[in-house]
């Protein structure tokens, strides 16, 4: 099976883990923990699995030019990422969230044009803006509570954070990919983001009562260690050794299909003509700006 394939096969395994996450993530919050522990509790967990991994692979250096970049990422993707998503499904429900993560993959566009020189026709400038429509619209004409979902306006807006940190750090990581091993970088990354966070995520963390915690929210916390970060940025990160940033992004459109399917099923959500209309009008703009070149 050629690299190519293989990438491909990563990014879709990395969006459906992340999709089922949006929902399985809610059940806990902020019952047994908040979304900042959580935080706290992802980056450390995957960041002693990555270092432990980094035990049995060859060492490397990292330029001291890149560090710069590490971090840059690591603020992007570990931080700033991880903080607005889960403070926003917090506030918010499972199916806004996966609505508005199709998002990234615009803007992912936007930065690639800026930063990797790609070229942007006016079908994707239109793309553009129908997206951005989909996600205001989405978030203006919601109710500010919900099923476990106080603030829903807000929530959504931390989610729109999050994918434009999502998006920048797809960029800033991509040209690290071709220069280091993949546990290299994310050994450092995670140690990054987890050093960096720690001041706004210790205090909840260190509020959980661990020792009591039920087996329910247990093996939800070990998937979003497990799956939704250690392997999902694992998988990502494969995928963008051999595919370009749009292209890995481009996977996200999975991601509301997958979420909605699994927060209806479990009826953690409901569907509405707000959200279904909300879908159309951002698939209708991410539909324009996907439509790339064989190489991509």
């Amino acid at each position: 099976m050629s690299k190519r394939y293989l990438a491909l096969i990563a990014a879709f395994l990395a969006t459906s883990i992340y999709g089922i996450n949006h929902t399985l993530a809610k059940e806990i919050m902020p019952i047994y923990i908040g979304s900042s522990g959580f935080i706290m509790l992802r980056l450390l967990g995957a960041t002693l699995i990555f270092w432990l991994i980094s035990l049995f692979t060859p060492y490397e250096k990292i330029e001291k030019r890149d560090f710069l970049k590490i971090i840059f990422a690591a603020v992007l993707g570990m931080c700033i990422n991880m903080l607005a998503f889960f403070r926003g499904l917090e506030l918010s429900t499972p199916i806004n969230s996966g609505v508005i993560i199709t998002l990234s993959p615009i803007l992912v566009l936007i930065l690639s044009y800026f930063f990797l020189k790609e070229k942007v026709t006016l079908k994707k400038i239109l793309g553009i803006i129908i997206g951005f429509s989909g996600a205001i619209f989405l978030i203006l004409n919601t109710s500010k509570t919900g099923m476990n979902a106080p603030n829903i306006p807000l929530g959504n807006s931390f989610f729109l954070l999050n994918a434009s940190a999502y998006a920048g750090y797809l960029i800033v990581v991509k040209p690290l990919t071709s220069k280091y091993n993949i546990f290299t970088i994310m050994k450092w990354l995670f140690l990054i983001g987890l050093i960096l966070s720690a001041p706004i995520t210790y205090n909840q963390f260190v509020e959980v009562n661990w020792l009591e915690l039920p087996w329910f929210a247990i093996w939800r916390m070990a998937y979003v260690v497990i799956g939704t970060t250690f392997l999902t940025y694992l998988f990502n990160i494969y995928a963008l050794k051999t595919l370009s940033p749009t292209t890995v992004g481009s996977f996200i459109y999975l991601q509301p299909i997958i979420t909605i399917v699994f927060a209806l099923i479990t009826a953690n959500d409901t569907l509405d003509s707000i959200k279904l209309l909300s879908c159309l009008i951002i698939f209708i703009g991410v539909y324009l700006v996907s439509v790339k070149n064989r190489n991509n």
